[in-house]
């Protein structure tokens, strides 16, 4: 190392080429030895409010329809909202060797730091590196019975939990999730500019509120402005797009912590790529 690195002779922290420099190492945290994850599919935005999560339950619940052993990590720490949208309010439990999550009705096995509160309305006011570590934690230490595809629904932005998760988890691919505002596309870049840095492939977009259907002529409104993702989709080279309608009834089945029983195909194909590219990565490999 150089007698005058800045990093104290951390190589991960630094991005000087100096000769002493080390081969990258492999920051990926292993699995505890009774769990099993086949596939990791991280769901992000760059700003929040565009309905991440609600994707993130969508795509677990079509996964475990399709007879995959599914399960969740909320890694949105400081704002968890997948336990109620499945309206699951058992508290997780744990002993010497390990965390045991949740089973929502059907069997998705869920982990949230909600299900760790003895309040769930308790705010987390906790620093950047204990939630990172947190979350970490739920990937080493949450017994994670024969998963074939888990879902992490990530805090927004490109902050110190998406890093973490990059680097500590092996993710397969990542999941984009935007609204139709101009804004949001600028937003967008910056998620998927992320994940090339971080050499994660981007599996597909979803642009969430993406129109309403007059339920009496089937009109399709744009309420919330002009769609732009086919623009961003076009940019990057990504193939694979879905959009959400703005649907009562998706709302209230979220409200209601029955998102198990929601009734749409609009992530269907979808999922068929995600499948699809996953597939022809195993056989690549």
């Amino acid at each position: 190392m150089s007698e005058s690195c800045e990093f104290d002779n951390n190589c991960s922290s630094c991005s000087q080429d100096c000769a002493d420099r080390k081969t990258p190492q492999d920051f990926k945290k292993p699995l505890n030895e009774m769990s099993s994850v086949d596939h990791v599919i991280a769901v992000v935005s760059g700003k929040g409010g565009v309905g991440k999560s609600l994707v993130t339950s969508l795509m677990a619940v079509i996964s475990q329809r399709r007879g995959n052993r599914t399960a969740i990590m909320d890694a949105d720490v400081t704002g968890p909202s997948i336990p109620k949208t499945f309206k699951v309010t058992e508290k997780a439990t744990a002993n010497d060797v390990m965390i045991f999550p949740v089973n929502t009705k059907t069997g998705i096995q869920l982990m949230s730091v909600n299900l760790l509160l003895e309040d769930e309305t308790d705010p987390v006011v906790w620093r950047g590196p204990v939630i990172a570590g947190t979350v970490e934690q739920f990937w080493t230490d949450v017994f994670w019975d024969g998963v074939n595809y888990m879902f992490v629904d990530m805090p927004p932005g490109t902050g110190d939990v998406p890093l973490t998760v990059f680097q500590s988890i092996p993710v397969d691919g990542i999941i984009v999730v935007a609204s139709p505002q101009e804004l949001v596309g600028m937003i967008v870049e910056k998620a998927v500019k992320m994940a090339n840095l971080m050499n994660v492939p981007v599996l597909g977009i979803v642009e969430n509120m993406s129109y309403f259907e007059c339920p009496e002529c089937h009109t399709r409104h744009q309420i919330f402005g002009e769609s732009h993702v086919d623009e961003i989709a076009e940019k990057f080279d990504i193939k694979n797009v879905a959009r959400i309608p703005v649907d009562p009834k998706l709302a209230a089945a979220v409200d209601a912590g029955m998102i198990e029983l929601f009734e749409g195909d609009w992530l269907d194909d979808f999922a068929d790529n995600i499948e699809k590219q996953l597939n022809e990565k195993d056989s690549a490999q």
